[in-house]
């Protein structure tokens, strides 16, 4: 490992551990992404993580929120993270194509196809409130469907 792969992992850490810290799997390699796409079931919350400040200031901060409101929970709770497991990442975008790039986002996946996506520009333009309680009323819809 060179030196910037070293310091960009200790960086990137506290941000993974915001939401393994919350019962997230990281998913790093295609393999990962693969597995996890091919045999889950129920609702799969993806959280695309990224290292810029609407990640840090809104995006995970209203994905932990908005987890600890759910009465029901999506079954599986992953991410992928953009611009460190890029391959993971290409790989994930790869099962919804439909949708254009976005880090940070926000991707419900349920019956084998995309549900419902939050692209990073309704992230960026709201407050964490509003970012927790749209992922938090579309949770609560597809979870319970």
């Amino acid at each position: 490992m060179n030196a910037y792969d070293e310091y960009m992992k200790g960086i990137v850490g506290p941000m993974r551990s915001e939401l393994t810290g919350a019962g997230f799997k990281e998913l790093t390699t295609p393999k990962d992404v693969q597995e996890h796409m091919s045999t889950a079931s129920g609702v799969s919350l993806i959280v695309i993580n990224s290292v810029c400040g609407c990640a840090a200031g809104l995006a995970r901060p209203a994905v932990v929120h908005a987890l600890n409101e759910l009465e029901v929970k999506p079954e599986n709770l992953v991410t992928v993270f953009a611009g460190q497991d890029q391959e993971a990442t290409a790989t994930m975008r790869g099962y919804f194509e439909e949708v254009p790039p976005s880090s940070p986002s926000i991707a419900i996946w349920k019956d084998d196809k995309l549900a419902y996506f939050i692209p990073r520009e309704q992230i960026e333009s709201n407050s964490m409130e509003t970012i927790k309680d749209h992922l938090s009323g579309v949770l609560s819809q597809v979870v319970s469907s």
